[in-house]
């Protein structure tokens, strides 16, 4: 089993994913998926599109159910567990949407404030601390009372991030995190996801296509790629791998195994119809 690990970690690792074939819509994504997260660390997924990076994260926090094989996360198999018990091993799980996700009806406040008014009794002095807390964390206590149109794409991902945090998870899962941000937004996410995994000691999975931002933060870079992981490694090692699918996508070339152009018919047949 291919291990998002760099040699240093000797715990059990915080998900295992064994030997996991799984197909939506009659296509099949996954076909013998094997992977290993180390507790603590940054993983990033990566690969071309299409490959079920998301698709992995949905069957991490059980939203999607293999046709075979494990999901564990924490030693749990979320692949079988009944709603009660899958929503009780979610708490331990904080989930950064791509875009943000917020509630567009609810303010910065609210938006962080609603997995504690869920999930938790606390008073709401306490829980007023709480949330100011989390804003606080990420730079926007100021902007409490701001709406989501009146934020930034930034701004508002921060506060996604605050939210996806609220409860203090053991495990952070972020599905393209940097999408759509300018250069300095990145920066202050960067910044952000590495600081609080290291203060934390959460583990941390990042999904994204930005290579250069992957390898600022993670530990060990995984590629997907053929229903499959192809490798898993130092950002920087990869790119010297002689796969010739995990060295098209590290180093960006149009030439290799992945196709520009979906499957189709021939061009000229089609048009001449």
């Amino acid at each position: 089993m291919l291990t998002a690990e760099d040699g240093q970690a000797s715990e059990t690792p915080s998900i295992i994913v064994k030997d996991v074939e799984c197909a939506i819509g009659g296509r099949r994504i996954f076909n013998g998926l094997n992977l290993a997260v180390a507790r603590g660390r940054i993983t990033a997924i990566m690969g071309p599109s299409g490959t079920g990076k998301t698709t992995l994260l949905r069957l991490i926090t059980g939203q999607v159910r293999p046709d075979r094989g494990q999901v564990l996360v924490n030693g749990v198999d979320v692949a079988n567990l009944r709603a009660r018990d899958l929503y009780r091993v979610r708490l331990s799980m904080g989930v950064l949407f791509q875009e943000g996700a917020l509630f567009t009806d609810l303010d910065a406040f609210e938006n962080v404030a609603f997995p504690l008014r869920e999930h938790t009794d606390l008073p709401e002095e306490l829980l007023r601390t709480v949330v100011l807390m989390k804003l606080h964390a990420v730079g926007l206590r100021g902007a409490a009372r701001l709406m989501p149109a009146e934020l930034s794409g930034g701004m508002a991902r921060r506060v996604a991030l605050a939210r996806a945090m609220a409860l203090d998870p053991r495990i952070l899962l972020c599905d393209e995190p940097f999408v759509g941000l300018d250069p300095i937004s990145t920066g202050v996410v960067l910044r952000l996801l590495k600081g609080l995994n290291a203060a934390l000691g959460m583990t941390t999975v990042v999904v994204s296509h930005d290579v250069a931002e992957v390898e600022a933060i993670a530990d060990v870079t995984c590629i997907l790629a053929n229903g499959a992981i192809a490798a898993c490694g130092k950002p920087a090692a990869l790119r010297e791998m002689s796969s010739p699918v995990v060295r098209q996508f590290m180093n960006g070339s149009p030439e290799g195994p992945v196709a520009f152009h979906y499957p189709a018919r021939d061009y000229l047949a089609q048009l001449l119809e």
